[in-house]
């Protein structure tokens, strides 16, 4: 069973739908929950006059903590336990799914629900970037939810034993 799932959101359908299948799990495993917002740091390429990189980073950190209170909001009214967490890539040398990794190793994850596409969309032709780059690298399992398939199959394919599965599972674009 799961006791400490982390559930990574960013604002997108898919993050959506990754988030409502971590409650359900949650509220059916009586178990904590993290959601969790990544605050992507942007980063300068060359020098442009009158950039302000900070401008980007507070939109970024504003649409966090809506996200984050919406989904505090969200477990209270279903009596799921939990603190939702934001946090920020490191400047140098780091990027989302190394953040996500390190969260969940730290919060003691038994399991990562992540949307197979987030906000930086089909970079690849099966799964998004981050999360193919968290599957790689996590330490327990991940249930990726796909963005257009019902709840209940990322539920039911997410129950213990069966992760192989359900973190093989994913959608085709269309």
């Amino acid at each position: 069973m799961y006791k400490r799932i982390l559930v990574a959101i960013d604002g997108s359908e898919t993050s959506e739908h990754a988030f409502d299948s971590a409650l359900q799990l949650a509220r059916e495993n009586d178990a904590q929950l993290q959601p969790l917002y990544v605050v992507d740091n942007p980063l300068m390429a060359y020098d442009a006059s009158g950039y302000d990189p900070t401008i980007l980073r507070d939109a970024f950190v504003e649409e966090g903590q809506r996200l984050l209170a919406d989904a505090l909001a969200r477990m209270k009214h279903e009596n799921v336990a939990g603190t939702p967490r934001m946090v920020d890539v490191a400047p140098i040398g780091e990027d989302i799914s190394e953040r996500i990794r390190i969260t969940a190793d730290e919060f003691n994850a038994d399991l990562l629900v992540l949307g197979t596409h987030g906000r930086r969309g089909f970079k690849r032709l099966f799964l998004g970037s981050v999360a193919e780059r968290v599957v790689r690298s996590a330490c327990c399992p991940v249930l990726l939810v796909p963005s257009r398939q019902t709840q209940t199959t990322h539920v039911e394919s997410a129950k213990p034993g069966h992760a192989d599965v359900a973190a093989a599972m994913y959608e085709m674009p269309r």
